[in-house]
């Protein structure tokens, strides 16, 4: 038995958790062409800002555009890799991407199926956080559906509604859904604003009880 194998892995750190279309970058409702992929405005530079914390920053996306036969995997997987290589140009990166290909209803086996990662389903997030131990409970979901409040919620961390992509029109869906975002923000950089600050009030809190 190993040195490793003895030592207990701390799950102490949070990670922000982001949805791709609509939130990182433009909504072309199934994006399918790499020259599609163009990032919101401060979008690099929100994702730069928790850079800097070393704070995970986590692509965590629905693409069910595989299921419906618009695109392949592989695409994602590129599309994903193109994604990286923008927002390195803004000194800006992502730590991982996780994408489910379902859809319950849409396509054909394999990919038409009742899955555990199809959000707000939390398949995604669980096998990120045993990627790169994470606790769930300290970190955040944003993106522009209230599923991803949804999601945030199910892992007892915490939920950002941003206004672009879908934004404006899940807003609206609110009070009829239930499902409360803890922060509703304009767009990604706003939002990332809202969990720095966050953090920093928890941290001052912690230094007081000491």
């Amino acid at each position: 038995m190993t040195e490793s194998s003895l030592t207990p892995i701390i799950k102490s750190r949070g990670a922000v958790f982001l949805d791709r279309d609509g939130t990182i970058i433009k909504e072309v409702n199934y994006l399918s062409r790499i020259q599609d992929v163009k990032l919101l405005p401060q979008a690099a530079d929100a994702i730069t800002r928790l850079n800097r914390q070393q704070i995970p920053v986590i692509l965590v996306s629905n693409q069910s555009g595989i299921a419906r036969g618009k695109f392949t995997e592989s695409f994602v997987t590129k599309t994903h890799l193109y994604l990286q290589k923008i927002l390195a140009r803004e000194g800006a990166y992502l730590d991982d991407f996780f994408f489910c290909p379902h859809h319950p209803e849409a396509g054909n086996a394999p990919y038409r199926k009742i899955c555990d990662c199809r959000k707000p389903a939390p398949g995604l997030l669980l096998e990120a956080a045993s990627r790169h131990h994470l606790d769930l409970s300290k970190s955040y979901v944003i993106g522009d559906k209230l599923i991803d409040v949804e999601l945030a919620l199910r892992v007892s961390g915490k939920g950002i509604l941003v206004e672009t992509g879908h934004g404006k029109s899940e807003k609206e869906k609110i009070v009829e859904s239930k499902i409360n975002p803890n922060f509703i923000a304009v767009d990604l950089y706003a939002a990332i604003n809202w969990v720095l600050e966050e953090l920093r009030r928890g941290r001052k809190i912690a230094e007081n009880s000491v």
